[in-house]
């Protein structure tokens, strides 16, 4: 079952079927989508739904999604984690009107608390696409480190695009917490 995380400031839920509409709204905006892989634009409200019938509340911690809903705004992104080739993988994001106000390092810092209270594994991975300078500023706050360089298909864009890899270890994840 997925828990309900509280921060100071928000909820991390479960999505719902009704987080569609926003969803939709939010990722149908190319400045969100462009810097995502796995989100197609146009973004439609049929994506949101699709997606959405893929979470159900019983999936492995590793592929767990939380929606950040903020009180008297409703919903503000997503954060969760996905299987990938090496280990699990954070990601992440935000609708236009949430951006730099903190939410999503927060939002981050609260996930990846979970995470690793909940799995032992020694890992996560994460990247950015090369231009997302504030995506990787998160990273590094959360104490991310870069391993490397890689091209991903970002599929808003129907292009590979050069990719900064990241990783956080459990070890540092629980020294800087601690």
């Amino acid at each position: 079952m997925i828990p309900l995380l509280h921060t100071s400031r928000f909820v991390l839920r479960q999505p719902q079927a009704g987080d569609a509409e926003d969803i939709a709204r939010y990722l149908n905006d190319f400045d969100v989508a462009g810097n995502l892989a796995r989100v197609p634009f146009p973004y439609r409200l049929s994506d949101a739904r699709a997606w959405l019938r893929t979470r159900t509340p019983h999936l492995p911690v590793d592929e767990t999604n939380f929606t950040i809903e903020l009180p008297g705004e409703g919903l503000a992104g997503h954060v969760g984690f996905h299987r990938g080739p090496l280990g699990p993988i954070i990601g992440y994001w935000l609708g236009r009107p949430f951006w730099n106000r903190g939410i999503m390092t927060e939002a981050a810092t609260t996930s990846l608390d979970w995470f690793f209270a909940t799995t032992n594994a020694p890992v996560v991975y994460s990247g950015v696409f090369y231009f997302n300078a504030a995506s990787l500023a998160v990273q590094n706050k959360l104490g991310f480190t870069e391993t490397g360089r890689s091209s991903l298909l970002c599929l808003a864009r129907g292009a590979e695009v050069e990719h900064i890899d990241t990783e956080l270890t459990q070890s540092v994840w629980k020294a800087r917490t601690s």
